[in-house]
């Protein structure tokens, strides 16, 4: 059991889901300051969905500084959105922004429309990071239209983008999901949360066969543990976002520019060629075994 006397970070809420990255205290790191770029992804182009902050935030700035060029899906977090771009653009690279919820598959085809576009054309990469969660202690309890939301959000979403984007993207593409620790351990408080998530797990497995011998897109996922991001305290009250991430083996959340590396190696195909059909696990020293 962890030690409740101790915070890891300071005690805070948001009441509004997706939650603000400027109004966390201490702020992510999610600006990938420290990452030696290469020019890996030259030339290339990449849309990435909850792109504003947390994860799809430092993934974002992490190609951008790899030499592509960016659009993001960001469903109401101006501010964020914003500062993503402006970073984004200190790097020498292009960045667009569309707002909207990806919960509506008019929205993802028209979105995915626009982004390439934006891109000239294609979108090499595609990163479908968005999600929400809600926690809720008594199965019994959850509401029929928060299950239905999370589903729509998680993995009908994802499936609405990608089947979207595919056309668009060449052969040495890259797919890259964003799935979670609770595909694989479950959890008591996010049971509609982590059935969406094991959902992406068989659905980048099932992907990954069915689109390469046509299409040579590789298809993969990122199943980060607790990271600190913005969705923590707009989903948990004060204590236990205090202590998220207390429990790994490591003792603390992860930060965003620590799992974003997991994004730039699957999408540069010179790195990750033998690839496809599998999930990466930065989530603090947990072993899984699936």
């Amino acid at each position: 059991m962890s030690d409740t006397s101790k915070h890891l970070q300071p005690p805070q809420h948001q009441d509004r889901q997706p939650g603000l990255e400027s109004e966390m205290t201490p702020r992510p790191r999610s600006a990938m300051e420290n990452w030696r770029a290469a020019g890996k992804l030259t030339g290339r182009t990449a849309l990435v969905s909850g792109g504003d902050s947390g994860i799809g935030r430092a993934v974002a700035i992490g190609f951008a500084k790899e030499g592509a060029d960016v659009v993001i899906l960001h469903k109401e977090e101006p501010q964020d959105a914003e500062d993503t771009r402006a970073r984004i653009e200190a790097e020498g690279r292009r960045c667009e922004v569309i707002a909207g919820d990806i919960g509506d598959a008019a929205f993802c085809r028209d979105a995915v429309a626009r982004a390439a576009q934006i891109l000239g054309g294609r979108i090499d990469i595609l990163v479908n990071n968005a999600a929400e969660q809600h926690p809720c202690k008594d199965f019994a309890e959850i509401p029929d239209a928060q299950v239905e939301r999370t589903f729509r959000t998680n993995i009908l979403g994802m499936m609405w983008l990608t089947k979207a984007a595919l056309p668009h993207m060449p052969k040495g593409g890259s797919i890259i999901n964003t799935t979670s620790i609770t595909a694989y351990q479950g959890s008591a408080e996010l049971i509609d949360y982590a059935s969406t998530k094991g959902a992406i797990v068989g659905f980048t497995r099932s992907l990954a066969k069915a689109i390469w011998e046509d299409r040579r897109i590789r298809v993969n996922a990122v199943a980060p543990g607790p990271i600190w991001t913005p969705l923590i305290p707009a989903s948990f009250d004060e204590e236990r976002t205090a202590q998220h991430g207390a429990s790994t083996t490591i003792g603390r959340a992860g930060q965003p520019d620590e799992v974003a590396p997991a994004y730039l190696f699957l999408a540069a195909e010179q790195d990750s060629s033998y690839f496809t059909g599998q999930v990466l696990h930065p989530n603090g020293g947990t072993v899984v075994n699936a």
